[in-house]
């Protein structure tokens, strides 16, 4: 029977002795723990070493890789010199093949997991292995070695800012003597008053990542409110470590220490039994050995939830001033405008238009019942749409691709582009190929969001008949028909009312669309004109989806009682003047959502919890994990917008509260439209309305 003995700088209270069998072989495995002294560690080696075939040093320093650089880490030396005729591991080699594979089994197994991630290294050289796994996913890696070594309230944020790091502080750090007097400075009175001046540093950059790499013990001093939805990554979680991270609401560990039986063992443990079996010193071992006792045993790293399935995604949404009021909102503006003439305020909106994109909002709190959460930014470009219809497109583009590198170091996986941003141009397509991370209109979603916002309320108007096609008997207009949301509303209503009527200036364009809708949907009726007016008298339902930035577009005063407008343009294609000219006419503002969860998120101009659809599209592929270009250009495909619909409901999504220019529509309001229109014609509600 083999022997093993792992000396370990751990507790003494968890030390074992235990018989196993390993690929074949019977082992005596003993494990002796030193309570963090290296004096007890050397007289524990001296005493043992007769009995063992192969020592293991567990909680010790590996001899350190770090770029081109083998560092020989003195303390490890020390206590391997006190054994000098047996073979002795601490498992390096076996450990970097560990960490890295832990990064790319999660990565593999979760899905662009690690994307742009903000990663915190509490040991930079221990896990350079795992950085430079990590690397291949996100730039956003920080190391806390200055910090832990010496002190300094500095992260490292690169690996070749680490790797420089390393050569100059390894005479220091590596060096016997010089060790033994920086662990005396380090232990001085000024030194420790240092670090409690800057100790907060540390704290907050653990509260700002998304993922840390760290052992459990490295954790005790930071709350649950820091370590809140973090990801670990990690070695020998047990029972007790993992009730101590769901105390504090980590939400996901990977743990890449091997497990035996049921329980873990340290890698230096299992790298000694390796070179027995392999009759190889550990320092002979090579890939081959380790891949082939890897299979055998079936060995894969852990992910881990303490508290149950819980995934924390990342999303950044693009949003800009709607009008020159919308300036006036944000401190210092606020203050300007009520003192500045509209010249000045004009000077204003131009100027703002150039400024950098800037972080107005972080969002959380959004939680699906899946288990799945996100947490996100609002990311402000400062042009109306005056401003950015009045450059070309390339201007808008430039301030889309800052804001993209700046979600990105946020440590955003998608982007979503909002209001007149996504329409820009070629809607997305430009943007898309230029940033560093997933785009989206938002498009799929708003199109559902308005037919969804346009049958409920027809429903609750009473208004909803299936008619002998096995449609909704009635006549529904699109107008903007041929933009990006107008057509695939088109295509949507084609499937579901009786007759559709498609209005837009461009009639080349109506006729491919009207074409292209009944060969896709056999049966459909479909009518097209260049403008709204000369069918509105007839229709039971309207959806605008114009670009028209506050054109007049439709006369309301010609509409029917009882008529649902559903207004998806921004800025509004339905002034909130005509609105009030037609009382018996339910005019909503597209179909905003849900959000699932308890959101946390500034004023965008909507009630608590309730997103543009746009928005919610941006969000519901972050809680999906669909990290891609999802709505992109002018040609929506309907297949996408049911996609998109069927997601958000899986996620929780709901048709948020129906809403008009005043705000949102109680049961009276629906009444009122309902008492009206069964009673009032249009010409005679419009002149009421004016008297």
């Amino acid at each position: 029977m083999k022997t093993v003995v792992s000396v370990s700088q751990g507790a003494s209270e968890d030390d074992y002795e235990l018989a196993t069998e390993f690929l074949g072989q019977p082992f005596r495995l003993l494990r002796l723990g030193t309570d963090g002294s290296l004096e007890r560690a050397e007289s524990l080696l001296e005493s043992v070493q007769d009995q063992a075939d192969v020592i293991g040093l567990s909680m010790m320093h590996d001899h350190y890789r770090v770029g081109p650089q083998q560092l020989e880490h003195p303390d490890t030396a020390r206590l391997e010199a006190c054994v000098p005729d047996k073979p002795v591991t601490t498992g390096a080699g076996l450990r970097r093949i560990l960490q890295e594979w832990a990064v790319r089994h999660t990565q593999s197994q979760l899905g662009h997991f690690f994307d742009n991630a903000r990663v915190l290294v509490m040991n930079g050289q221990a896990s350079y292995r795992i950085a430079r796994a990590l690397s291949e996913h996100t730039d956003n890696l920080s190391f806390a070695d200055p910090y832990l070594d010496f002190g300094v309230p500095r992260l490292l944020t690169s690996l070749p800012q680490l790797e420089a790091y390393t050569r100059i502080t390894a005479p220091f750090l590596f060096h016997p003597l010089a060790a033994k007097g920086l662990n005396f400075a380090l232990g001085s009175p000024l030194y420790r008053l240092g670090e409690g001046l800057v100790q907060g540093s540390l704290h907050r950059a653990v509260e700002r990542s998304h993922v840390i790499v760290a052992s459990v013990g490295d954790l005790e001093q930071f709350s649950r409110k820091e370590l809140d939805g973090k990801t670990l990554i990690t070695a020998r979680v047990t029972e007790a470590a993992l009730d101590w991270l769901r105390a504090r609401r980590v939400a996901m560990v990977v743990d890449y220490s091997p497990w035996l039986a049921g329980r873990p063992v340290g890698i230096n443990t299992l790298d000694a039994m390796i070179s027995l079996v392999k009759a190889r010193a550990p320092g002979q071992l090579g890939p081959d050995d380790y891949l082939d006792v890897i299979e055998r045993l079936g060995l894969e790293p852990r992910i881990l939830y303490p508290d149950g399935y819980r995934r924390v995604n990342r999303f950044a949404f693009v949003i800009h001033p709607l009008s020159q009021q919308y300036l006036t909102k944000t401190p210092p503006l606020d203050w300007l405008a009520g003192v500045a003439p509209t010249p000045v305020m004009n000077l204003v909106e131009k100027a703002v238009a150039y400024a950098p994109p800037f972080r107005y909002s972080r969002v959380s709190g959004i939680a699906s019942p899946t288990g799945d959460e996100v947490e996100g930014w609002l990311i402000t470009v400062g042009g109306t749409p005056r401003e950015i219809m009045a450059h070309g497109p390339e201007f808008t583009y430039r301030r889309l691709e800052a804001a993209a590198r700046l979600a990105k170091r946020l440590g955003a996986q998608i982007m979503g582009l909002g209001a007149f941003t996504k329409v820009v141009g070629d809607a997305g397509i430009t943007v898309a190929k230029r940033a560093p991370l997933p785009i989206t209109t938002g498009n799929s979603y708003s199109a559902s969001g308005a037919l969804w916002a346009a049958h409920e309320a027809l429903r609750r108007l009473g208004r909803v008949r299936i008619g002998p096609s096995g449609k909704m008997a009635g006549k529904a207009m699109v107008v903007g028909a041929t933009g990006a949301i107008g057509s695939v509303c088109a295509r949507l209503l084609a499937k579901a009312v009786d007759e559709v009527f498609l209005a837009a200036p461009e009639p080349a364009k109506l006729l491919a669309l009207k074409e292209s809708i009944e060969q896709e949907t056999e049966g459909a009726v479909v009518h097209v004109a260049g403008s709204a007016n000369r069918d509105l008298a007839e229709m039971d339902l309207i959806v605008t989806a114009t670009s028209g930035a506050g054109k007049r577009i439709l006369d309301i005063t010609r509409v029917k009682p009882g008529c649902v407008i559903t207004d998806v343009a921004r800025p509004l294609d339905i002034p909130a003047e005509d609105v009030a000219k037609r009382p018996d006419v339910l005019v909503i503002e597209s179909g905003e959502i849900q959000l699932p969860g308890h959101v946390r998120m500034k004023d965008i101009g909507l009630p608590p919890g309730i997103a543009y659809a746009c928005l919610a599209e941006t969000i519901v592929l972050a809680l999906e994990g669909r990290f891609e270009n999802f709505t992109l250009g002018r040609n929506i495909e309907w297949q996408r917008v049911r996609e998109i619909y069927q997601m958000g409901l899986r996620h929780g999504m709901q048709l948020a509260a129906i809403s008009g220019v005043n705000g949102v529509f109680t049961d009276d309001d629906f009444e009122r439209v309902r008492a009206l229109s069964a009673q009032v014609s249009p010409s005679a509600a419009a002149t009421a309305a004016l008297a």
